[in-house]
């Protein structure tokens, strides 16, 4: 069972008081490529999480965003009392200097520029790794499910294109002693206009042919390519990732072809070959997407 790179999961958790949210993304990635999103006070945790991440995926670039939740989140008001009693003795000093009268309130005091503000929440740093554990879990376990329910589209398809490049395959197979029957009569009637009617010594034509034929021989490349396919269709039903393993066949694949194309002076030949590299070219971009 293969897997896709792109997927979405969250998870939520509590643990004494700490109550965490995780969301992690992933798109396609040549490695496994973690980013981490966290509150500050929470950045001792970012090394496990990373770990925990790549233990559970091989490929992807993954985006974690983990957050506190509860009132307020990671924020959390504080209060400046030395900062408010100074108002409030300058408060009474202006007042007695002016003759002012009338009584300083309250809100006079905690609407005064610095008296309240909001800082980091401190996090029980025990607590909170037991809930970003486990609300990382949930949201890996959704994640992995997601990029498997994509994975077995992808295999569905990947099958089908093999099937193709298989039938393509088996016509260029099919198609070759005619090609070089074809290239014989090409070469004697040539011969036969530049020799003006001259006999032509029927073992020297042989000869030739057989060189012809040696040249756009392509039965090598035809058996590579039934191994490549036969090899691909095993990791398609393997349960590893297989992203880089089948990256590696369609480019062995792509080259074969490339060879065979340059090899064959049949048009018809050359013709099954254009279709047989677009069609490779297509698993090509759905194998990037493979984990």
């Amino acid at each position: 069972m293969i897997r896709s790179m792109t997927g979405f999961g969250s998870g939520r958790a509590a643990s004494s008081g700490e109550e965490i949210i995780v969301e992690v993304r992933s798109v396609n990635h040549k490695f496994c490529e973690v980013k981490l999103r966290l509150p500050r006070e929470l950045s001792p945790l970012e090394t496990d999480l990373g770990r925990a991440v790549k233990e559970r995926l091989a490929r992807g670039g993954v985006e974690v965003m983990v957050r506190r939740a509860g009132p307020g989140g990671s924020m959390a008001p504080r209060v400046d009392a030395a900062l408010a009693e100074a108002y409030a003795r300058a408060y009474a000093e202006v007042a007695a200097r002016l003759g002012l009268h009338g009584q300083v309130s309250l809100s006079d005091i905690v609407a005064a520029e610095g008296v309240i503000r909001l800082d980091d929440r401190e996090a029980d740093l025990v607590a909170a790794r037991a809930a970003a554990e486990r609300a990382l879990g949930q949201a890996l376990d959704a994640l992995v499910a997601m990029r498997a329910h994509e994975g077995e589209a992808l295999r569905r398809d990947l099958e089908a294109r093999l099937a193709t490049v298989e039938a393509l395959v088996l016509r260029v197979e099919a198609l070759a002693p005619a090609a070089v029957e074809h290239h014989r009569a090409r070469l004697a009637e040539r011969v036969e206009e530049l020799t003006n009617g001259v006999p032509l010594d029927p073992g020297r034509l042989a000869q030739e042919v057989a060189l012809l034929a040696e040249r756009t021989d392509v039965a090598e490349e035809v058996t590579r390519l039934r191994s490549h396919l036969a090899q691909a269709r095993r990791l398609l039903g393997s349960g590893e990732p297989a992203g880089r393993k089948l990256d590696f066949l369609v480019q062995e694949m792509h080259r074969e072809g490339n060879t065979i194309g340059s090899k064959s002076q049949h048009a018809e030949i050359s013709g099954v070959v254009v279709t047989l590299k677009a069609e490779i070219e297509r698993m090509r971009e759905q194998v990037q997407n493979v984990e």
